[in-house]
């Protein structure tokens, strides 16, 4: 099956690159049309190869002369040719082919021969049958957010009100993704009650981070324990089993929503120990989001589990009522 798979990823990168030649063909097309002397001067530029080659032959001695000449056409012509573009504003590498990943052209192998990012991500969201958060992270990014959600009110026993608590959440988590590439064991703990944006704000990192190339798993506490115990009690064997739990460990950032709402046991303690554990040992980032505060984390988890958060994760509070709720009554009340 995972076979199959990378068959099916590899149809789709032919496909990918044949749609982005037909699209420069179009634009190619296009600029022609509108420009016919650019026709013209690529035509000319063309020719120039063949002419340089040609003098070369007929007159071998005189061979510095002819390439510096043809050096100087070939600038002329491209600076007309530029000057054109921007006369009549044609965008900035509108003629250049375009491919969904620029890093390894849509072809998901680099120049080393290890496989693109992309295509690492494009094997974990089929593994984990991932659909739904590309889904998602289109609904709940940073450009979605709506910061008229939140109120400049300071609420009774807070210090801070939402508004600027959200701030303060957006500015923690623009430089968490900014210094993403750093070594500095950075990882983040959203905790707060239900419906405070916190599975939001775990979207819009990984839309970002997704964006960028980097291979990001995001997967709920529950989801996430059932992949472990598939690959260690049903099918050890399988090499989609093996993959999924391999990823679990190797992705560039790691997502675990909902912590607390699973099944708690000496089981899933001890497996997310060796995760939390193992990531930041091998300065892989993680991020957990949980309803739970932190102090009821250190009561449901094992002592180890609490001081490696504690000390490996930036604490990060949510704050204010259930804007899910809020919504529903903005909605019922229209």
């Amino acid at each position: 099956m995972l076979e199959e798979k990378n068959r099916e990823i590899l149809l789709s990168y032919q496909y990918k690159r044949d749609k982005a030649q037909r699209d420069l063909e179009k634009r190619i097309e296009e600029v022609h049309f509108k420009i016919p002397k650019i026709k013209k001067i690529e035509e000319e530029i063309s020719k120039q190869g063949l002419y340089l080659t040609k003098a070369i032959l007929l007159s071998p001695s005189e061979k510095e002369k002819i390439v510096s000449k043809c050096k100087i056409d070939m600038e002329n012509l491209r600076k007309e040719k530029e000057f054109l573009l921007k006369k009549y504003k044609v965008p900035e590498n509108y003629l250049e082919i375009r491919y969904e990943c620029p890093i390894c052209k849509d072809t998901g192998f680099l120049g080393t021969g290890q496989k693109c990012n992309c295509y690492k991500q494009q094997i974990i969201n089929e593994a984990y049958k991932m659909s739904n958060i590309s889904r998602m992270i289109e609904k709940q990014n940073f450009h979605t957010l709506d910061m008229n959600l939140f109120s400049d009110e300071v609420e009774e026993g807070q210090s801070i009100s939402t508004y600027k608590n959200m701030l303060s959440i957006i500015s923690l988590c623009e430089k968490f993704i900014k210094e993403f590439d750093i070594d500095n064991r950075a990882n983040l703990l959203f905790y707060g009650d239900t419906g405070l944006g916190k599975t939001f704000m775990c979207n819009c990192v990984a839309k970002e981070l997704l964006d960028r190339g980097y291979v990001v798993i995001y997967q709920t506490a529950f989801k996430m324990f059932e992949v472990i115990e598939d690959y260690k009690f049903k099918n050890p064997d399988g090499s989609i089993s093996k993959t999924n739990y391999e990823n679990i460990f190797e992705c560039d950032l790691l997502i675990i929503d909902d912590l607390g709402a699973e099944f708690t046991n000496s089981f899933t303690t001890t497996e997310l120990f060796n995760i939390i554990n193992t990531r930041f040992l091998g300065g892989k980032k993680t991020i957990i989001s949980t309803n739970l505060t932190p102090a009821q984390l250190g009561d449901n988890y094992a002592q180890r589990i609490f001081s490696r958060i504690f000390d490996g994760f930036q604490m990060v509070k949510f704050i204010g009522k259930d804007l899910r709720w809020e919504n529903k009554k903005d909605a019922l009340s229209r």
